[in-house]
């Protein structure tokens, strides 16, 4: 018997062609593969070393150390009334108007805008924010007294005499029931005092805020318990920042 030969062949033509174009295939694949997953590791790499977003309104640091205003405000008062307090309607304000046709705009739009709204959380909020701002540079180390220059004229023209001013401005602030602010403010081209509730301000009235005290508890209670008119007294006579007021009455 003869014995029967079995022969490979080698593939030609089309077939090698195609394994040809599979390998090639292959290994464009897997270094596309690769790339896509090197580029996802990059992202998520940047993604999480990337800053967050900065929030619109950022609470304002205090023109003068938490113990600049000791004895008549403690750094303790301080550092809750700030660093709580306020921090608390800066951090309402941004979540509040996120994503509404608020956002982007400053804080004394979104004060005068929002007042309107049936809804005032967004008011009572980005009120207070900006109120506590305002107040906290009412008052500086070692100030109060007597106000100089134009400032001292203008009151006196308007009062009668500083210490007319000074009777009328801490009866408002007494006679604010429960929380508010009292205010020194210019309506037109006059001079007046006047209170608000809460937070309420002269700002949504279109009136000029020069000066203001907070007589909420919170901002005096852990040093003077009930005593609001001694806060008043020291307000007036040891911490008012008479620039300021002065400042803001040239501004435009």
């Amino acid at each position: 018997m003869k014995r029967k030969e079995m022969i490979m062949k080698a593939p030609t033509g089309s077939h090698l062609l195609d394994r040809r174009e599979f390998i090639a295939t292959a290994v464009a694949g897997a270094t596309v593969l690769a790339g896509t997953v090197a580029g996802f590791s990059h992202l998520a790499r940047a993604q999480a070393t990337a800053p967050a977003e900065a929030p619109p309104f950022k609470l304002p640091e205090l023109p003068y150390p938490e113990t600049g205003l000791e004895p008549y405000i403690s750094s303790r008062t301080l550092s809750f009334h700030h660093g709580k307090h306020h921090q608390a309607y800066v951090d309402n304000t941004n979540r509040l108007v996120k994503g509404t046709d608020l956002a982007g705009l400053p804080i004394e739009e979104v004060v005068k805008r929002s007042s309107g709204l049936k809804d005032k959380s967004i008011f009572n909020n980005s009120a207070q924010a900006w109120n506590h701002a305002f107040y906290w540079k009412c008052m500086k180390p070692k100030g109060g007294g007597l106000p100089a220059g134009k400032l001292s004229e203008s009151l006196s023209s308007a009062f009668g005499s500083y210490e007319g001013f000074k009777e009328a401005f801490s009866r408002a602030a007494a006679t604010q029931f429960g929380s508010g602010w009292a205010w020194l403010v210019l309506d037109g081209n006059s001079f007046k005092v006047m209170n608000t509730a809460n937070a309420d301000t002269p700002l949504a009235e279109g009136k000029k805020p020069l000066l203001t005290i907070d007589v909420w508890e919170h901002a005096y209670y852990l040093d003077y318990q009930n005593r609001r008119a001694d806060y008043i007294k020291a307000f007036l006579d040891q911490m008012v920042n008479w620039d300021f007021v002065s400042e803001n009455l040239s501004k435009g």
